[in-house]
């Protein structure tokens, strides 16, 4: 059976060796994220702090900071839930081995929520100025929860079968929220909980929310699933978990996962909106402060032996990497009967996740044609960007799998690049859609969630042999310089600094890009990234992805080596040139704090909790 709550989590880790207290008093200001950050980083244990300063309830921390972990934890309903993926993309599967089925009525069972009347989360009240007070990053907006399971039911049809649970971000205090009484809610777009929302403004009802914090380790993951719409996430929390999640029925209130360690519950009504942020975030930056709903709070419930589970956000890879990893593991079988065409899809965490998605797909609609080009490439990206987690992708990269070589796909990041700039046809092969959504998080678009996407399909034989080495004779115009091969067609140069404004494009990166096109060899470089330091991006794959893709807009940034416009079609002759400065809009990126980091150094000399891990 799974763990009910996040007492028997931890102690089962500590029986195992995979957790270590910390006695010592620490901050929950800036050094207790740093602490999580560094341990996460070499691969460490689980954490529990058991000494916060001002703050009476112990934090744990890296609950899920390894593969390894992450499997321990589900270890006993994993290979159930796994192979009942599987019976989705293949029912028959069940009738040939049904011996592999044996406990699916079991874990259906277990998907139905249990209503009870009490619970350990109901035993005391508190105030949201008593709860442990984790801010991550030195310009955070307020301290925030980083593992909510926020849980909405649908105004229209009340009950668990029309439930969200969400991990959304939830800022405690500071701007201008009123101590005790309101916390910030932000969600961003295609979020479940947006359609609870509208529906309660349609008729004029505040919505209630319930905020809980720790609980069954399955909750806090089920919080983080991106299932489809109308499959509620608690059911999925009961099957992963093994047990059916028992969940406190009161009077006026939402149902309250029982076994939570915390739990607050509230209303958000109609023009309560207040600023929130900044926060430091998954891409490497902050987001910086925007108006987002505000929570009403009613009541602030915690069980005797509360525990606050967190973790901290920033440039990948975090602990929120992991979820991704495990999420995909369990859901890539399941691409195919979910987008018809495409066998496997990469949205690469080293890249911020929705900034760039690589996929793969088939390429069927023609066979017979002399020269084999992308159609149904295109039909699969629009699928892509139209359905689930996948829309809000700024980048698309699809490839034939008819075309890859055996082995290869598109988790090898360097072999698919590889493969993609060998065969792009540039003038043909990219498309551009305009003044579209984009992540809530993505700054490099033309204003909050705004932006522009491109989907670059790629099918048939090989168009060019891909250089290596700096093109003799290269002179860049005044300004840029440091030319360096990254990989086979890839030339990252060093730009001046970017001093246009918001949706506008820089004539300085178009003289680039003509002067470009009379470069002889230079089409062995269909990729050109301009950046703020060229040493820096080309250090290695991850700096690599992070700039290009979270620093620029497809529209906006995207020039050419010979570049034309035909019948609204945009290509280039000879290579792409992709502007990935820091722009003056970009929200800043993450740096941690120098006395912060010394005082964690501390921990991890010898005779500190820390020595050999850190």
């Amino acid at each position: 059976m799974g763990y009910r709550n996040t007492r028997e989590c931890l102690e089962a880790l500590e029986a195992g060796g995979q957790l270590v207290r910390i006695d010592k008093c620490v901050d929950a200001k800036l050094e207790i994220g740093a602490i999580q950050r560094r341990v996460f980083r070499a691969k460490g244990p689980a954490l529990l702090f058991s000494n916060v300063r001002g703050c009476r309830f112990p934090m744990a921390a890296n609950l899920y900071g390894t593969r390894e972990r992450m499997r321990f934890l589900f270890r006993d309903t994993l290979e159930t839930v796994e192979r009942l993926m599987k019976l989705k993309l293949d029912p028959m599967e069940c009738l040939r081995r049904p011996w592999r089925y044996l406990d699916a009525p079991r874990t259906a069972w277990h998907t139905l929520p249990k209503k009870v009347s009490d619970g350990p989360v109901m035993a005391n009240e508190t105030v949201v100025s008593s709860l442990p007070e984790l801010q991550s990053w030195p310009m955070d907006g307020g301290p925030y929860v980083t593992l909510p399971q926020v849980y909405t039911e649908d105004p229209a049809a009340p009950g668990f079968a029309g439930s969200n649970l969400g991990m959304y971000r939830v800022q405690l205090s500071g701007n201008d929220y009123v101590r005790d009484r309101e916390v910030g809610l932000h969600y961003q777009i295609h979020r479940g909980i947006g359609h609870h929302h509208a529906e309660a403004l349609r008729r004029g009802e505040p919505l209630k929310v319930n905020i809980a914090v720790g609980g069954a380790p399955s909750m806090t993951l089920a919080a983080m699933m991106p299932l489809p719409e109308g499959l509620a996430e608690i059911f999925f929390a009961g099957a992963l978990g093994g047990h059916r999640i028992p969940m406190v029925m009161r009077p006026g209130l939402l149902p309250i996962p029982a076994e939570a360690d915390f739990c607050i519950c509230g209303t958000v009504v109609r023009g309560g909106e207040k600023s929130e942020g900044p926060f430091g975030d998954h891409l490497g930056y902050y987001s910086l402060a925007h108006d987002f709903p505000v929570l009403k709070v009613d009541r602030v419930f915690h069980r005797d032996d509360a525990v606050w589970p967190f973790t901290t956000v920033g440039r990948p890879p975090q602990e929120d990497t992991l979820f991704g990893g495990f999420v995909h593991e369990l859901t890539a079988e399941l691409v195919p009967s979910v987008f018809a065409g495409v066998h496997e899809v990469h949205a690469v965490d080293a890249a911020g996740v929705h900034p760039l998605l690589l996929a793969v797909g088939s390429e069927r609609y023609v066979p017979y044609a002399a020269e084999r080009q992308p159609q149904e490439l295109l039909t699969n990206a629009m699928a892509l960007l139209g359905n689930t987690q996948t829309s809000l992708s700024k980048y698309v990269l699809i490839a034939a799998r008819e075309d890859l070589p055996h082995g290869v796909g598109c988790h090898d990041v360097p072999a698919f690049f590889r493969h993609l700039l060998e065969r792009a046809d540039l003038t043909r092969d990219l498309h551009f859609i305009t003044r579209t959504t984009i992540d809530t998080l993505d700054y490099s678009g033309i204003s909050l969630n705004q932006g522009s996407k491109l989907v670059l399909a790629v099918a048939g034989d090989r168009k060019r042999e891909l250089a290596a080495e700096v093109p003799p004779g290269l002179d860049l115009p005044r300004g840029f310089r440091d030319p360096v091969v990254f990989a086979p067609g890839i030339l990252i140069v060093k730009g001046p600094k970017h001093r246009r404004k918001r949706d506008q494009q820089d004539p300085a990166l178009e003289r680039l890009g003509d002067m470009l096109a009379g470069v002889s060899g230079i089409e062995g470089f269909p990729l050109v990234v301009v950046a703020d330091d060229a040493g820096f991006t080309a250090k290695d794959w991850d700096n690599f992805l992070w700039v290009t893709f979270t620093r620029s807009d497809p529209a906006t940034d995207i020039y050419g080596a010979g570049a034309f416009t035909h019948a609204k079609h945009w290509g280039a002759d000879k290579a792409l040139v992709v502007d990935a400065r820091l722009k003056t809009y970009h929200a800043p990126p993450l740096e941690d704090d120098p006395e912060v980091e010394k005082r964690v150094d501390e921990l991890g000399a010898k005779g500190g909790p820390l020595h050999g891990i850190i």
